[in-house]
């Protein structure tokens, strides 16, 4: 989830309860809240749990909310973890330790420790392209005692670790596709879900194409994909956060205000996303009744 942002530098609840209904009129299966996309980085924690507590009142237990953990200390992320159980979390999203880039031995050591520090389940975020720390298999072979670690966001992009990861350990964990531009691929491969970005602009397209795969419907998943595919390259730019509000502002679903040091788009920049944003409104496809596959 975006985090929503009035001029005034305060998150907009109202906004955040509009894009909140639209993903569960769409039929998203979950939600994580204060992401990277949800500007984690430079929310509060007094901010990260008034959008979670908003978010479990909103959804009344219809679908998993997780929040994320990226913490650069090990007792930090162990602080967060048991508070986002008292708050009601279903879950949690957990980063490698920010910052201090930590070899193999220490990445497994802190994943272990924060593990132990609740019972709710754990989804890793396999990012190295972002956050410079790869979790290879031989790693989740070390976690694999951790039950709590249940799932991976599985986002080197290298979509060949799907089967490399099935192959090493069956279903032992959940494997979601957390970079847009591969995400039907790694899908038909035997990713169980989608951590998606443009959902937050386009969500009832981003649960077709989800549901469509899983139903074996590939020609008519791949249709929409490839309309969404423009728009789906915003998610793996640096500037992903700007271009996705941009976005949601297009579809009534954000606001694009974002919160400093990021700035909005502007100049050619801002004509040139606009450009795509607008092309791909224009052109939504017709969707089948994905709701009922």
């Amino acid at each position: 989830m975006i985090t929503p942002m009035t001029e005034d530098d305060e998150i907009d609840l109202k906004m955040f309860d509009k894009n909140l209904s639209a993903q569960i009129e769409a039929g998203v299966d979950g939600l994580i809240i204060g992401g990277s996309l949800g500007e984690a980085s430079t929310l509060t924690p007094g901010e990260k749990y008034k959008l979670l507590q908003f978010a479990l009142e909103k959804v009344h237990g219809e679908v998993p909310v997780l929040i994320n953990i990226a913490e650069s200390s090990t007792d930090v992320a162990i602080e967060w973890a048991q508070s986002a159980l008292q708050f009601g979390a279903s879950g949690w999203m957990l980063l490698p330790p920010m910052r201090y880039k930590a070899d193999d031995r220490e990445t497994v050591e802190y994943f272990k420790r924060v593990a132990s520090a609740t019972d709710l389940p754990i989804m890793l975020y396999n990012n190295p392209v972002d956050y410079k720390i790869e979790i290879t298999p031989a790693m989740f072979d070390e976690l694999i005692s951790c039950e709590t670690i249940q799932a991976v966001k599985e986002s080197t992009r290298d979509i060949t670790n799907v089967t490399r990861m099935r192959n090493r350990f069956g279903d032992r964990f959940k494997i979601l596709c957390g970079v847009d531009t591969v995400a039907l691929e790694e899908l038909i491969l035997g990713a169980d879900g989608w951590v998606a970005g443009l959902v937050n602009a386009f969500p009832k397209e981003t649960v077709a194409i989800y549901r469509l795969a899983k139903a074996g419907r590939i020609e008519e998943a791949k249709s929409i994909y490839r309309w969404f595919m423009p728009l789906l390259e915003l998610d793996i730019h640096p500037k992903l956060v700007q271009y996705i509000k941009l976005a949601t502002s297009m579809t009534g679903l954000g606001t694009e205000a974002v919160r400093p040091p990021r700035l909005e788009i502007s100049g050619d920049e801002r004509i040139n996303i606009l450009k795509i944003i607008n092309k791909g409104i224009a052109t939504r496809p017709t969707l089948p009744d994905y709701l009922n596959l």
